[in-house]
């Protein structure tokens, strides 16, 4: 089993390409390698992009990254993924909207938020032990104990799950946040600026209709981990 299954050594920055090199507002461009990370690991959805054909398509999915790469997963009988398992490249995005920002134009009004967006060729997990592995990642990742709750995955659902990898080599990372940059003469007006805050809340466990009797609501379901 790969080592990527165990949390990541690297260090440094990621690496700058043509694809990943900022054009614009380039003073928000984050190549820290744990900055990136840091993004990554508080986002539960991505969103999977690639062509079929000369036809665009965008997925959105469940990750989890472990150690450099990211993880999806979906049914093996799914376009998407019969068609990554040929090797196609992919772009690989999470973004996360934290507030919007009042200036006093509309020019330089703008929006807080975190975005990576990888490139690469998705790679197929065949290895059972280590798809096996990276589900038990997907579960405990959010609610850490989990796992060890459940009742055993079967071949079957192995089967029926593909697993596909990408390692974050090319990788853009923006983030942009603070209050409001206006033009300096543009201060002395009488206009409001500033930021709202958009923020996530996790709201109370939901017990199933068809729930036993006497089965209580473990604790970490109380206390789901994001981030």
């Amino acid at each position: 089993m790969p080592d990527t299954l165990t949390p990541s050594a690297a260090s440094g920055h990621v690496q700058v390409t043509d694809r990943t090199r900022l054009r614009r507002a380039n003073k928000r461009a984050v190549t820290e390698r744990e900055a990136v990370y840091r993004v990554l690991d508080a986002g539960l959805e991505c969103h999977v992009g690639y062509v079929i054909d000369g036809q665009p398509y965008v997925t959105p999915t469940a990750y989890v990254r472990l150690g450099d790469r990211v993880y999806w997963h979906g049914s093996s009988a799914s376009r998407m993924l019969k068609q990554l398992k040929k090797g196609v490249s992919v772009c690989f995005t999470v973004s996360f909207l934290d507030g919007v920002v009042f200036a006093r134009s509309g020019f330089h009004s703008s929006f807080n938020y975190r975005s990576v967006m990888a490139y690469g060729t998705a790679e197929l997990v065949k290895d059972e032990a280590e798809k096996t592995a990276v589900l038990e990642s997907f579960v405990d990742r959010i609610t850490p104990g989990r796992w060890a709750d459940l009742r055993p995955v079967t071949s079957q659902e192995l089967k029926a799950t593909s697993l596909l990898s990408l390692k974050l080599e090319e990788v853009a990372c923006k983030i942009r946040d603070g209050g409001p940059i206006d033009d300096e003469e543009d201060y002395e007006l009488d206009i409001w600026a500033g930021v709202v805050p958009i923020t996530r809340e996790i709201g109370q466990p939901e017990p199933d209709s068809q729930l036993k009797e006497g089965v209580a609501t473990p604790e970490y379901v109380r206390k789901i981990r994001l981030g």
